[in-house]
């Protein structure tokens, strides 16, 4: 199962539409990931319309439309892994232990927020992917966005994909 990870849209405040390379990626993937801060319903349409499989949480930034169609937390088993997304996850000091403390019950965290792409391994095995943001680096070099394969219980090719400046 190939999977496409982001997070941090923020449309249309921090740009104006997802970026050409991102949307290419979208017939490529079985499932899409969204981490939260979507900010406009207008972007969930898109993906949920597009997508073979759309899995997407609200964030801090997403209103009550938002909040009344996505769950705070959503999980999913693909691949023969136990996939869960959410938008926080607090600081980044700790946070292994205390997402691992948190989600026992999972093998793979999808998170968003801090719009810095992240991929480590928790005590226990937990493994916690950041997309980053495809339209916001804020503090970061590039914009960015995640690509993977799970399958038999193993999940490979993690690919940190750097977007071009707008």
């Amino acid at each position: 199962m190939r999977l496409l990870l982001m997070a941090d849209t923020h449309l249309p405040k921090r740009a104006k539409a997802l970026p050409a390379a991102l949307l290419a990626e979208i017939p490529r993937a079985d499932v899409v990931f969204h981490a939260g801060d979507w900010v406009d319903t207008a972007t969930l349409d898109l993906l949920a319309g597009r997508s073979r499989r759309l899995i997407g949480v609200y964030g801090n930034n997403d209103g009550p439309e938002l909040r009344a169609r996505l769950p705070e937390v959503a999980r999913a088993e693909i691949g023969g892994l136990r996939f869960g997304v959410v938008h926080e996850t607090g600081p980044a000091q700790g946070r292994e232990t205390r997402c691992a403390a948190r989600f026992p019950d999972l093998d793979v965290l999808v998170f968003g927020h801090s719009h810095i792409p992240w991929d480590t391994a928790a005590p226990g095995g937990l493994r916690l992917l950041n997309p980053g943001s495809p339209t916001d680096r804020r503090r970061q070099p590039h914009c960015t966005y995640l690509t993977a394969t799970a399958a038999d219980g193993r999940l490979t090719d993690v690919e940190l994909h750097r977007l071009p400046p707008r």
